[in-house]
């Protein structure tokens, strides 16, 4: 997933950083309402964590923009602000999903796995495409029941491809989900992390579409 981040306080900005990247997200932060707007406009993001006091306005007007052009995109929102009249104002605003601090960052990367699958379709935790399983929860993968070792990078590639089987996923769709934009990207990541994924569940699972990116189909 790549997770979009709005909080100004750093100390909490770093512990959500490590905490979410250690989940397997890739993570790009704010610490603005205007910061937010420029990354919102800017990049397609799997979920927002969004704090609603921020330094230059509330996260809520952030969220009613975001709603307003019909943008669908999942968000969680993080805040001290926990009364049931706050959390009936954020969810009726258009969020997904509300959490109070101080929180338990299991139970945040919980959250927005389950918004995040929600976004795309899916109601169970697991991604299956035949005998190929992965659980976004424990980044475990396995094959025809049996345990097969993926790099953080491995897994997110493949998950990006099994989220939607059959559909072509192009190069810069998969790179988007591999780098935050503070990050460099590789010239030839995406095709080194294919052939890797081909060695490990079958070169007939991933199938280039030439001129157009790669899609997953059942292993044999």
């Amino acid at each position: 997933m790549r997770i979009l981040v709005v909080e100004d306080d750093p100390i909490l900005m770093d512990g959500l950083k490590v905490g979410l990247g250690l989940a397997g997200a890739t993570v790009d932060d704010a610490t603005t309402c205007a910061d937010a707007r420029a990354a919102l406009a800017a990049a397609r993001f799997d979920a927002v964590v969004l704090d609603v006091m921020l330094p230059d306005g509330s996260g809520l007007d952030v969220l009613a923009g975001l709603r307003a052009r019909g943008d669908t995109t999942p968000v969680l929102l993080l805040t001290a602000l926990d009364e049931a009249p706050d959390r009936v104002r954020g969810l009726d605003g258009g969020a997904d999903d509300y959490l109070g601090k101080p929180f338990d960052l299991d139970e945040l990367n919980a959250r927005v796995r389950a918004i995040a699958r929600r976004g795309h379709g899916r109601a169970g935790p697991l991604l299956k495409v035949g005998a190929l399983v992965l659980d976004p929860a424990t980044l475990a993968a396995t094959l025809d029941g049996q345990s097969i070792a993926l790099s953080r990078r491995e897994f997110a590639v493949l998950s990006t491809l099994m989220e939607r089987p059959g559909v072509i996923r192009s190069r810069m769709e998969i790179e988007e989900r591999l780098y935050g934009w503070q990050e460099e990207v590789e010239s030839n990541a995406v095709e080194v992390h294919i052939h890797n994924l081909r060695a490990k569940v079958g070169r007939e699972t991933i199938e280039t579409v030439r001129g157009l990116g790669y899609r997953v189909r059942g292993p044999a």
